[in-house]
């Protein structure tokens, strides 16, 4: 408990010093708040969006979305940090430290999911104080939910780092995973919308982890449960988890050669 409570403070501590990072994680997702949403809000006007069965904005349509983005940006970032430690050479001491390996990784997404969830918490203070609104048991439910999906997007950027060596080949695969996933889930868009005018898209959108993952945050924000995507945002947690493993278990075995 020692080791993971290091890794989770030094993760806090790291993010909270690079103020220009958390900026960014704000600005984001209230430019696409206030200026997407507003603009597609004056073309679409008011529509009915599952699961509300009511009239809503498309700006509170879009705000469980712009918290699947947030998480999906901080999943890649702590990819990313996790690279860049691999080579100034401080992973290489966790990888070779008399902890296990899997505990290791454990603490290291649940500090990167952490990180996420304390940026979604103040996005979604400042949409509170624009207008977009939510039940306040919304927002308890919603923690989980966004919590669980920031697990399994972090997951999913540990997987990844263990394919990345170089940390200037790092920006191509993080645009390769991160606007595809965005742009094709219902992080937008509604999918009822989608199989209407794309058919084959609306496939794609719901074969997407990311979708899943959205659509649990925004079930929740209404006090409401999909059982369908929690069962997936797990099952790909589990997943991802064990690709990670798997090649950090290949990495620590070479790391060991090297060393001996």
């Amino acid at each position: 408990m020692s080791a993971m409570r290091a890794i989770i403070w030094r993760e806090l501590l790291r993010f909270l010093h690079q103020r220009e990072r958390f900026i960014a994680a704000l600005v984001r997702p209230l430019v696409w708040l206030l200026i997407f949403g507003a603009g597609f809000r004056a073309a679409l006007g008011l529509a009915i969006y599952p699961p509300y069965d009511t009239y809503i904005r498309y700006e509170t349509y879009i705000v469980p979305g712009l918290c699947g983005i947030i998480v999906l940006f901080n999943g890649m970032q702590s990819a990313l940090s996790i690279v860049y430690d691999r080579e100034m050479g401080s992973m290489k001491l966790l990888l070779v430290a008399p902890i296990s390996r899997q505990w290791m990784l454990l603490s290291k997404l649940i500090a990167s999911a952490s990180v996420g969830l304390l940026q979604v918490w103040v996005f979604l203070l400042i949409a509170f104080f624009v207008g977009i609104q939510v039940e306040p048991l919304g927002y308890i439910l919603a923690t989980p939910a966004i919590f669980l999906t920031a697990l399994m997007l972090g997951a999913l950027g540990l997987a990844l780092s263990t394919l990345i060596t170089k940390l200037q080949n790092f920006a191509g695969v993080m645009n390769f995973v991160i606007f595809p996933m965005f742009f094709a889930s219902t992080a937008l868009y509604p999918l009822w919308q989608m199989q209407e005018n794309a058919p084959w898209l609306a496939k794609v959108v719901e074969f997407n982890p990311f979708s899943h993952g959205v659509e649990l945050i925004r079930f929740a924000l209404y006090s409401k449960m999909t059982w369908v995507s929690l069962s997936i945002v797990v099952a790909c947690l589990i997943l991802f988890f064990t690709l990670a493993l798997w090649g950090y278990q290949s990495r620590r075995h070479l790391l060991k050669r090297k060393f001996r």
